[in-house]
């Protein structure tokens, strides 16, 4: 892992760019270390792939919020295809049929052949990388998990929930499609999940998503659905999310 940059965004946040290998990423962490010195927790904030650069107000707002009012490092990476990445023939193609699709349907129902084109090799190559990243970040002085993992692409998160066992809870945002193979996944599911739902959401088949939820095995979930479109997540669900992880990433209220 190498740091390119650092700059601190206020009196309590520090943030950090980094590349591991040739994938980017952002690391924040708070300002001063914790007092009795134990390892901070670490959250992974997951982001639609449509890069770092257009994602970064979201996920920075989300960061600081996390490290400034919990005391937690939070970090993200760049996905596969994305950003400044190397361009990915087999998802642009993917990309383009899912928007013919939609356009065909009138956000109707898109063919499982089309999510499984986009959304499997996606998760498949950004699985490995996230593990990787993992391992770079634990290593770090002062962080020393437990880890959650938000957002993002839902399936990425339902992989990463089955094969790491270091992420021991999960904010998930639904709103991407679901292939039929991750529902299968959800059901091995186990650590503890706070799920978002717009339940306006234009482009999620809010049908799929709740069927999602209900295949999740884990014994503690919960699900919030909010009126609104996919960009009008409330801001109060960002304090929910929050306390949500203290819970079990440090065993304290909040």
């Amino acid at each position: 892992m190498h740091f390119s940059s650092e700059q601190r965004l206020d009196d309590a946040v520090v943030e950090r760019a980094f590349t591991l290998g040739d994938i980017p990423g952002i690391l924040w962490t708070p300002a001063a270390p914790s007092p009795d010195s134990a390892p901070t927790p670490l959250i992974l904030i997951g982001h639609p792939p449509l890069g770092l650069d257009r994602m970064y107000p979201r996920l920075a707002g989300r960061a600081r919020h996390y490290v400034a009012e919990y005391g937690f490092a939070a970090a993200t990476i760049e996905l596969p295809g994305c950003g400044e990445r190397p361009r990915w023939a087999a998802a642009e193609q993917a990309r383009a049929d899912l928007r013919r699709a939609m356009a065909m349907e009138s956000g109707g129902a898109v063919g499982g052949e089309i999510i499984d084109a986009l959304i499997l090799p996606l998760v498949d190559r950004a699985v490995p990388e996230w593990q990787a990243a993992l391992d770079a970040l634990l290593a770090l002085p002062g962080i020393g998990g437990p880890v959650g993992y938000e957002g993002g692409v839902i399936s990425i998160g339902v992989r990463l929930a089955v094969v790491e066992p270091r992420v021991v809870a999960a904010g998930l945002f639904a709103g991407s499609l679901v292939p039929a193979a991750v529902f299968e996944e959800a059901r091995r599911v186990t650590i503890p999940l706070h799920v978002l739902l717009q339940w306006d959401d234009e482009g999620n088949d809010r049908q799929a998503a709740l069927d999602l939820f209900d295949a999740f095995g884990s014994r503690e979930k919960t699900l919030h659905a909010n009126l609104g479109g996919h960009t009008g997540v409330p801001r109060f669900e960002l304090d929910t999310g929050a306390r949500f992880f203290a819970r079990h990433l440090t065993g304290e209220p909040h």
